[in-house]
């Protein structure tokens, strides 16, 4: 089985694209972060809204851009998903892998690994999952802090419970099969992967509940 080192030399990285990606990683690595995580989240909305089928109507004077976007499922909560993946989310988890990273350098002893597991699970994990479920809360419409406080806490522990489950795993593929150097875009694309699939849920979830209502009050029109 290919250890670490052998990816880096001839795996991975030997990829010319992967090869510029850790390049740009190297030179400015918290920016190609921040651009990765943004746009990430962005396409994270766009994918949900055409798998779920969300429709999206525009009035038929609205200029030809508007109808595009429309056809795109590209709309302001996109927008606000990069801007949270470009702020937010990356510089975060720059500076909390950052910090688990240089803690746990040249460290390979099982103990280590085994700390590294409890610290990314209990530590970094309960802080990037309140934030982003109170970043969440904002884009959905909270207007207060506490109101976005409630909407974090309400689902924080069902959240913190998957990561739960997929950390270890995607933390014990990263040790053995992924190049330090992509673990961050390792870490965001198994993330984008579960949000896309967690938003793609809800969104299926809104649309039948909204197609409940709907029915709910024509039924009360008519009686």
């Amino acid at each position: 089985m290919a250890s670490q080192s052998s990816l880096s030399k001839g795996g991975l990285l030997s990829n010319p694209l992967v090869a510029k990606y850790v390049a740009a990683l190297i030179v400015r690595p918290l920016l190609t972060k921040c651009c990765t995580t943004g746009v990430l989240t962005f396409l994270q909305e766009v994918i949900a809204c055409h798998v779920a089928g969300v429709p999206f109507v525009t009035s038929k004077r609205a200029p030809q851009y508007a109808h595009a976007l429309a056809a795109l499922k590209v709309d302001a909560k996109a927008v606000k998903m990069f801007i949270y993946g470009f702020f937010v989310s990356a510089p975060l988890n720059h500076y909390m892998m950052g910090t688990l990273q240089k803690f746990f350098a040249g460290k390979t002893s099982r103990g280590a690994k085994l700390g590294q597991l409890f610290a990314a699970n209990f530590v970094v994990a309960p802080i990037s999952t309140f934030v982003f479920l109170y970043s969440m809360a904002v884009i959905n419409g909270a207007k207060t802090v506490d109101a976005a406080v409630a909407r974090a806490r309400a689902g924080f522990m069902r959240m913190l419970a998957i990561t739960w489950v997929v950390q270890p795993s995607a933390m014990l593929a990263a040790q053995k099969f992924v190049p330090m150097e992509l673990w961050v875009p390792f870490f965001s694309l198994v993330s984008f992967s579960l949000g896309t699939l967690s938003n793609i849920k809800v969104k299926k979830m809104q649309m039948k509940a909204a197609l409940k209502d709907k029915k709910d009050a024509d039924s009360e029109k008519r009686g």
